[in-house]
């Protein structure tokens, strides 16, 4: 039995990392552009931080370069300490797999093959992290933690917002 599980475990780290390696000829996923810069950064992190502030939300809200690299970093007085990874987490996600964690979020709902998205190696497949596009083109990402999925979802969208 355990060697059966570690084999089906295998597969499914198999199949998820073929398939974030294989470039996607679909025309909804946007390509790579230069890193975001740091005055961009602060352009996503001022939005995010006011939506934040305006709700009241204690959030932690992290932004990253195109290659998951952290470029900016707020922590709100009073966020849970755990939500500091989480929000990385879901920044590179959406930057490195160009994509809305919620995207796999609700791929993994849906169960079956879609399950392969819980084994991607530096995937969270949870609302709160999104790309950051330039000209239609990703320059990083935007993760947000410490509050609900859909509220992570509304402050990220806040940040996303500002760069349009």
């Amino acid at each position: 039995m355990k060697l059966r599980t570690t084999a089906v475990a295998a597969a499914l780290l198999a199949a998820g990392v073929a398939i974030a390696q294989t470039p996607s000829t679909n025309p909804g996923f946007a390509q790579y552009g230069p890193n975001i810069t740091l005055d961009q950064a602060r352009k996503v992190m001022a939005a995010a931080e006011a939506e934040c502030r305006n709700r009241n939300w204690p959030m932690a809200i992290a932004i990253v370069d195109n290659a998951g690299q952290l470029v900016h970093f707020v922590r709100i007085d009073n966020t849970q300490t755990g939500s500091i990874d989480v929000a990385l987490a879901k920044a590179r996600t959406g930057a490195m797999f160009r994509r809305p964690g919620k995207a796999l979020q609700d791929a993994v709902e849906k169960g079956g093959a879609n399950l392969r998205y819980l084994v991607l190696p530096g995937a969270i497949p949870y609302e709160g992290g999104n790309p950051l596009t330039v000209d239609g083109k990703i320059v990083g990402g935007i993760g947000v933690s410490g509050g609900t999925g859909e509220q992570d979802g509304v402050i990220a969208t806040a940040g996303v917002a500002a760069l349009r």
